[in-house]
Formats: C-alpha cells, structure tokens, sequence
C-alpha cells in the first residue's frame, strides 16, 4: 500500500488527524520538500510529533528513478508532501507508476495554497482562469539574461476574458524564493519591453505564509512594487480581472487596496 498525504500550508500541525493516523500506522514513511516546503517546521519537528521516522526523498529519487517505491509492494509505504498531495504533475506520475507495479494507492489530502487564496483575497473561485509561474530569469547560451515572457501572456488571456490570475512563484537552489516584489519587476520588465499596457494601472494582490499566524496580505497597484514587501517567504502572487463588487470590497478592507477600487461600483 502506498499512501500519499498531504501536509496543509505552514508547519507539521497542519496535517490532518486522517493523515496523522496513516503515518503513524505506516513501516515507510517518505517525504520530498522541493515541490513545496512546510516554512514553519524542520524534518525533526514532523518526527517528534509524528513518532516516525522520516526518510526525504530528493528530485531523482521521485521522478527518475523511485527504487523505493518496491517496498509499497510488501510495506504499508507513506509519501509526505507539502499542500495537497497530486498537486503537482510529479506526484501524479508517481501514482501511475505505482499503479503498474500492481500497488494499491491512497490519497489522504491536505490544505493547498490554490484553495487558500481564496478565502485570503477575497476573490471568488469561479472567477479564475489558467495559473501561471513565473521562473528566476536565466543566461541563454549566448550570455543574454532571458526572462520569460509566458506569464504575461497568459495573465493578458485572463484579463481579456475577465479572469483572475493565480501566479506561483518561483523556488530554486540558487536564487532562493521569488518574493511577489521581483515577480512583479519581472512582468513590469516585459510590460516595458512590449508596451502593451496589460500592468498598467493593474491591481496585484501579494500573499506571504498562508497558513500560518503572520500572514500577510496586500493589495495594491502593481507599479507600487514598494507596497508589495511581504517578509518571509512562500509568498504568491494574483493578477484580478474583473471585479465583482463584493470582491473589490473584501480587496480594499482585508486587503489594504486603495478605496479608488470602489469608485467604478459608486
């Protein structure tokens, strides 16, 4: 049996009595951190409040090659990740492979930040078009700095159709985690490049450690990029389309967005 879990958003008590349970019942109990990261706890935190042993899994080990998905085969097989397990394409994958490896599979979910976003802005789930992530920039092999312009577009699509945007941001080995300031600088760098006026006098929403007791979040326009200096990381970025009163509402009184929001509902 193998069992795939997931965490919630900010530390080890995050996770559900369900899943509580399940790893604690668990021979096996696997982790992998670098599609998402609990930022309020440690490996040994989860152990001593989960009375298990914790074996974490790098990006080899889940995608290239998973050996050690055999003992699922014989072994009550936990695998731990951040937010909500199938999340990602990885974690669906594995669940494939098992599969064919003739292993019974279950899914004990957990909170996710694309659900949480929600109730945070104040935006309506409905209203939600394509998400996006937006990737450090990187050096071509000629030595030019690129930096992707695919964000742009899609959350261009989205607000023609009148849709919001949700944006992941970036988290790798050698930059660390985007903030919603550099995304912002980003997509304002492809705005200036292409003069197509998609962020101008745009409205962003910033949201810094869901989930935990010093969330922040903050509204503003997205050329105020000052405004936009959320602390710690995760942090997460929305580009809102059309806004339903109650959501402007909610944007500038949980928020913190300028009350000039209200003024196309006067």
């Amino acid at each position: 049996m193998l069992t795939f879990i997931g965490l919630g958003l900010f530390d080890e008590q995050d996770i559900s009595l369900k899943g509580l349970q399940a790893v604690q019942a668990a021979d096996l109990v696997y982790l992998e951190f670098y599609t998402s990261y609990l930022m309020g706890t440690t490996i040994e935190k989860m152990e001593e409040l989960y009375g298990k042993q914790i074996i974490r899994l790098m990006r080899e080990d889940v995608e290239q090659n998973p050996e050690w998905l055999e003992n699922a085969k014989t072994q009550n097989v936990v695998f731990l990740t951040g937010g909500d397990t199938m999340a990602s394409t990885t974690h669906v994958d594995l669940r494939i492979r098992a599969k064919d490896m003739g292993i019974e599979t279950r899914l004990i979910h957990g909170a996710s930040i694309t659900s949480a976003v929600f109730g945070l802005s104040g935006l309506q789930n409905y209203r939600f078009g394509k998400s996006v992530s937006i990737p450090f920039p990187y050096v071509s092999s000629r030595g030019n700095r690129v930096v992707t312009e695919t964000p742009y577009d899609t959350i261009k699509f989205n607000l023609e159709n009148g849709l919001h945007t949700l944006v992941f941001l970036d988290i790798n080995s050698e930059h660390g985690y985007m903030t919603v300031q550099e995304a912002l600088s980003l997509l304002l760098e492809v705005e200036e490049k292409r003069q197509e006026g998609i962020m101008e006098y745009q409205i962003a929403i910033g949201i810094a450690r869901a989930g935990s007791d010093t969330v922040s979040v903050k509204a503003d326009f997205a050329n105020n990029i000052d405004a936009f200096d959320l602390g710690e990381p995760l942090q997460i970025l929305i580009i809102p389309g059309k806004l339903h009163f109650i959501e402007a509402e909610a944007l500038v009184k949980l928020a913190g967005a300028p009350n000039r929001l209200l003024e196309d509902f006067e």
